[in-house]
């Protein structure tokens, strides 16, 4: 018989045995502030007050809307300067992009010739400088063109696109990378607590107690996992709203409370998955070793940080197995465009179901890790 008040007992006994580790205590801080801060404001992919100067040979108007096109936060304040200071300034690190304008720029595009602007880039900054080349080859295009129409009646097109982005208007890298990072990080950390706390107790002999003790290895594996996903649950739910909401300033479309009981869900089958880890590790160097070739693969093939359509049909084939593919999907839906319940319910059913079959494969394991250590 499985009894509450044990697994509660024990879950108890796990959380101050939690409090007496400092280790543990900064790892759950630093992977739930810090280390989300950092995630999303420091993505080098994105385009965040790349310095950029400009030669304006041609003193028009149409040079000068150019230049105004360039502001914060994608680009600083352009800065004037002339040809003799271009190979200098570039030799010394100061810009990363350099626009001249040549002489008569406005008078040719009047007269429907084709003149050419030299954008001049430091290409030492490989993400920065292919992402940066295309938006300033957009933005002196639309600015041309917008000039253009208004000296020029032009022939209205038979069909006028209209972009408009949904859930981020801004494309910030920071609404995208800090929710993602809180989705990685509780895979990674409810796996690592659970695991730990396993390989701690056989280190320190308190395994055997447990043993001689009237409690049951399901009520044992019980109280891991509901004890550390709580803590993940609750470093979670504070990451989210005074770290993301707080600092970073990241709207949240949907019900925070839904995403909790997503994240409720997945913990049930990444601490599973923790305490099997656990029982195959016989030390907590091999149990790291083990952590790398499982987390690695859930965190990147989930669609986390790169859209499972762009995957391999077998990697995707593969990947429904992982509870992360469904949680990765729910929270999205959730967080950023604010879905409900009739619509997410699938992938919780798909967790449950996995987190139900990751919880008796690792009670299995644990039990036979028991009986041989009696």
């Amino acid at each position: 018989m499985i009894r509450g008040k044990n697994i509660f007992r024990l879950g108890v006994k796990e959380l101050w045995s939690l409090v007496r580790d400092p280790i543990m205590l900064v790892l759950i801080v630093w992977t739930f502030t810090v280390a989300i801060y950092v995630a999303a404001t420091a993505m080098p992919e994105s385009l965040h007050n790349a310095p950029i100067a400009i030669v304006d040979e041609d003193g028009s108007p149409l040079s000068a809307r150019i230049i105004s096109s360039f502001y914060p936060p994608h680009f600083k304040t352009p800065v004037m300067v002339s040809l003799a200071d271009i190979d200098p300034g570039m030799d010394k690190g100061e810009y990363t992009f350099v626009l001249d304008i040549p002489p008569g720029f406005q008078r040719d595009v009047l007269a429907g010739r084709v003149p050419s602007i030299q954008l001049n880039v430091d290409a030492t900054l490989m993400s920065q400088a292919f992402i940066g080349n295309g938006y300033i080859q957009q933005i002196v295009a639309s600015e041309v063109s917008e000039f253009v129409q208004r000296h020029h009646s032009t022939a209205v097109p038979p069909v006028d696109l209209a972009l408009r982005m949904r859930f981020n208007p801004n494309l910030e890298q920071a609404w995208f990378g800090s929710l993602m990072e809180i989705i990685n990080n509780v895979t990674m950390l409810s796996i690592i607590l659970t695991g730990a706390a396993l390989i701690r107790e056989r280190e320190h002999g308190t395994i055997e107690h447990l043993l001689v003790m009237p409690v049951t290895p399901a009520e044992i594996m019980l109280a891991k996992v509901w004890s550390m996903g709580l803590v993940v649950l609750m470093a979670a739910m504070v990451a989210l709203v005074f770290v993301v909401q707080g600092a970073l300033h990241v709207p949240i479309q949907g019900s925070i409370l839904l995403f909790m009981l997503a994240a409720a869900l997945h913990l049930f089958a990444t601490t599973s998955m923790g305490i099997f880890l656990a029982t195959l590790a016989r030390s907590m160097p091999q149990f790291g070793m083990l952590l790398v070739l499982v987390l690695l693969p859930l965190q990147m093939l989930s669609g986390g940080a790169t859209p499972r359509e762009s995957m391999p049909d077998l990697v995707q084939n593969i990947m429904l197995a992982a509870p992360t593919t469904y949680f990765v999907s729910a929270g999205q839906a959730i967080l950023y465009r604010g879905a409900g319940i009739d619509v997410v319910w699938p992938q919780f059913l798909a967790i449950l179901a996995i987190g139900s079959v990751l919880f008796f494969v690792a009670l299995a394991r644990f039990r036979k890790t028991i009986s041989q250590m009696a």
